[in-house]
């Protein structure tokens, strides 16, 4: 009977309305309170909102391409970090002896695109584990307690699937962990409040001696945003930076994703790897893509050096546009990159790597840099000569019309960003302080005096160079692209002349 009920019930439904208009009832009434108890039913009940899907569902799918750690490249500190986690899990009798108590938690914190995903997924497939995974804004909803229920669900059916796959352990990914574990406030967020607390109460070790166990990673980019009962010890013991990988990082990420693909023989990719500076493993993937996408364009059988510089640009700016700049545009913008390019070979030797004329997403023109060497401390004089970079295109305009233009706007942009870090770094005239007891004004006044003075200098210096201008000019609208080879063969026999 019970196989019928909702067959039954849909037969009912519609002759009792009927009757009760016969009758002269309103329905209207009786119709809103039973949307409503079906909406809210429906909605505690978590139907078509909680995504967590299992490896073990995907069986076929994982068992032909399973995803170790040696497929991901330029973390080597977090994967080693991980897999010593990890190892509590593997080796339960082994800690057991030692009185090592398992792990509940691993949080996972880093730039987007750096891999936290893909070590989530090696960390299920290296401890034999099911995996599952959820997003946090999948547990957010607007009816109080379907959170903390979609919490249960989800760790109910992660014990659920490893007993029936008879597996020991399960690993739950959570991405976006701020969303559903923010700081609380003592708000009226009773609903984010609730589901957080449900996380907390599954992490607590309420089921710690059970089989199977339960290990939880978590990702964020904003770990500052967590609330701090989620961080301790007990909870997430953990807590792993995966950050945007250096230049030997990039070329461990550069030829794993080179491997299936025809490579020219003459690629550099050390040189890639050097010119891709701060890009993350996402990025770098979606270089060699473009690439192999600009040899089908100009149909070559391997995708060349050229192909890869020119998905560098692509993936740093965007695709090139098509917009059509008058005659006296393109000899202001090619002045202001020369300007740019001039600058950054005086303050940096050897680190233009290209100056381009062509428009590409926001930008008319651009000048790319080719860092000497990773570097993650700057003293006051590196980020001097970075502003003055930054100005040099306003300053040759200057120079060159009388007036700047709106092209500036993203270089100034730049530098009061890079005074600003002068600033909270104590590296000015205000000396050691707390950058938010600066009031506007002087705010202000250091950012306009600092900016002033430099822009005295660009201008000085280039003024030196104006030689170099006019000799350089006719080649740029010329050719459009300069190689930093061939600029710097400009500027060296202008410079000796």
């Amino acid at each position: 009977m019970r196989k019928y009920g909702a067959e039954i019930a849909i037969g009912i439904v519609p002759v009792l309305i009927a009757f009760l208009i016969f009758i002269g009832q309103n329905v209207v009434p009786i119709l809103m309170l039973g949307v409503l108890g079906f909406v809210v039913v429906y909605a505690a009940r978590g139907r078509g909102k909680l995504t967590a899907m299992s490896s073990q569902n995907r069986s076929a799918e994982a068992k032909s391409t399973p995803l170790t750690f040696d497929q991901i490249g330029g973390q080597e500190r977090a994967k080693q970090e991980l897999v010593e986690a990890l190892d509590f899990l593997v080796h339960q009798e082994k800690i057991a002896k030692l009185g090592i108590r398992p792990l509940k938690g691993i949080l996972l914190s880093g730039p987007p695109g750096t891999g936290k995903t893909l070590l989530a997924k090696a960390a299920a497939q290296y401890t034999d584990s099911i995996y599952l995974a959820a997003s946090g804004s999948e547990f957010v909803e607007m009816y109080v307690g379907v959170g903390a229920g979609r919490v249960r669900d989800l760790f109910k059916e992660a014990r659920t699937k490893a007993n029936k796959a008879k597996k020991s352990s399960a690993v739950i990914f959570i991405d976006e962990i701020e969303v559903i574990g923010g700081k609380r406030d003592g708000g009226q967020q009773r609903e984010y409040d609730q589901t957080l607390n449900q996380l907390l109460t599954e992490m607590d070790g309420i089921y710690a001696n059970e089989s199977p166990r339960i290990l939880l990673i978590a990702a964020t980019n904003r770990k500052e945003m967590l609330d701090s009962a989620l961080l301790r010890p007990g909870r997430f013991d953990r807590h792993i930076g995966v950050d945007l990988p250096d230049k030997k990082g990039r070329l461990h990420i550069l030829n794993i994703h080179a491997k299936n693909r025809p490579i020219d023989e003459n690629v550099v990719l050390d040189r890639i790897a050097k010119e891709s500076f701060g890009f993350s493993g996402a990025q770098l993937e979606s270089v060699m893509n473009e690439a192999a996408i600009y040899a089908m364009r100009e149909s070559s059988d391997k995708i060349g050096e050229n192909h890869l510089s020119m998905a560098i640009d692509k993936v740093m700016m965007g695709e090139k546009t098509d917009r059509e700049a008058t005659k006296e545009e393109r000899e202001r913008i090619a002045l202001h990159e020369l300007g740019h390019a001039i600058m950054a070979e005086v303050v940096r030797p050897g680190s233009v790597s290209q100056v381009a004329l062509s428009p590409r997403g926001q930008a008319l023109g651009y000048v790319r840099h080719n860092p000497q060497q990773d570097q993650y401390l700057y003293t006051k004089p590196f980020l001097n000569g970075q502003i003055m970079i930054a100005l040099g295109g306003a300053a040759a305009e200057e120079m060159f019309y009388g007036g700047r233009s709106t092209g500036s706007r993203g270089d100034f942009e730049q530098s009061m960003s890079i005074v600003k870090t002068l600033v909270e770094s104590g590296l000015t005239d205000l000396g050691i302080i707390d950058a938010s007891m600066i009031t506007k004004e002087a705010y202000a006044n250091i950012n306009r005096e600092i900016l002033d003075e430099l822009m005295l200098q660009t201008k000085a210096t280039l003024e030196t160079k104006r030689e170099i201008f006019t000799q350089s000019l006719e080649t740029l609208l010329r050719e459009e692209t300069l190689s930093g080879d061939e600029f710097r063969s400009l500027f060296k026999s202008n410079s000796a002349a």
